[in-house]
């Protein structure tokens, strides 16, 4: 498969876990290019793991496609977890795309890495021959009509080939439940603010559809059989690694600021507190700093 960075112009695409939890939805992907990096990075053992499970359920799979690739930290970990596997990163961004390839060189995965910039779903029909294995890591739900994408995605599939997607799972955790100041649960009060910014993202993509988010059954719509689901856990214990407490601190910085309207201000101070680093009950200096997380990875097959 010759190498292709074809890149159309379209609509800002938006992507879940970085984003500013304030008032708007859009987001500079080139610029939030380090931080999706260090993210996939730091998560790469749930990767490697979920992955692992699915080379127990494709054997050799000729063309992987990674829909919504991002910089490509997972692009290229499928290049190393199947090393006879052409891999193609897709994504909206051309900048995240470059540095994708970038890494699969480094890595000496280039000779079979390739990239391909445009929309989704509809860029998928500029595939050379269909895909053994699409992996779509958390970027489905950022398409308006997700039953469509998933009917699409399915399309491109070789008989007996696999569609994996990563959606769902647990919100992760940094922190104990009682911090020593402030009201307790201050976590569980910014998953509820994210949850309404979810929805508005999703309110706001073009042709958005409603969907309960019921994967196994929407798979089995878009005429995928033996649908199974498994989650994935990182668990990063105390004391964190400077790695884990500076992901930490930026992911309390996009909280500390977002609008006066989104948090209560006796959050905001806790957030305050919870980010000076002279302070010892702040993420740069207190012992009790963790992180654990779960993904969930829904997959199905195309019958032969």
């Amino acid at each position: 498969m010759a190498h292709q960075q074809h890149d159309h112009h379209r609509p800002h695409e938006h992507r879940h876990g970085p984003a500013g939890p304030g008032r708007g939805t859009e987001i500079d992907w080139a610029e939030m290019a380090p931080h999706l990096e260090a993210q996939a990075e730091l998560f790469t053992p749930l990767y490697e793991r979920a992955l692992s499970w699915l080379g127990g359920e494709v054997t050799e799979p000729g063309l992987i496609v990674d829909v919504g690739s991002g910089p490509g930290v997972i692009s290229c970990l499928f290049a190393e977890t199947f090393p006879g596997a052409r891999v193609l990163a897709v994504d909206g961004s051309a900048p995240l795309l470059q540095r994708a390839r970038a890494r699969a060189e480094g890595l000496g995965h280039g000779d079979r890495f390739d990239t391909v910039a445009g929309e989704l779903p509809g860029v998928l029909d500029e595939l050379d021959y269909p895909a053994d294995l699409i992996w779509a890591g958390r970027s489905l739900h950022h398409i308006g009509d997700q039953r469509a994408a998933l009917a699409a995605f399915a399309q491109r599939l070789a008989p007996g080939g696999m569609l994996a997607i990563m959606e769902g799972g647990l919100p992760s955790r940094f922190l104990p439940r009682d911090l020593g100041f402030g009201r307790p649960g201050l976590e569980a009060r910014l998953d509820a603010v994210q949850e309404e910014w979810f929805a508005r993202m999703r309110a706001d993509l073009p042709g958005t559809v409603g969907e309960a988010e019921d994967w196994p059954a929407l798979l089995g719509g878009a005429g995928l059989k033996d649908a199974r689901s498994r989650s994935f856990l990182l668990d990063l214990p105390a004391p964190a690694s400077e790695r884990v407490r500076a992901y930490a601190v930026t992911h309390f910085e996009r909280w500390r600021d977002a609008s006066d309207e989104v948090l209560a201000p006796d959050d905001r101070a806790a957030l305050d507190r919870l980010l000076d680093p002279r302070d010892p009950a702040g993420v740069h200096q207190r012992p009790d700093v963790f992180l654990l997380a779960a993904h969930t990875v829904h997959t199905a097959v195309k019958p032969g």
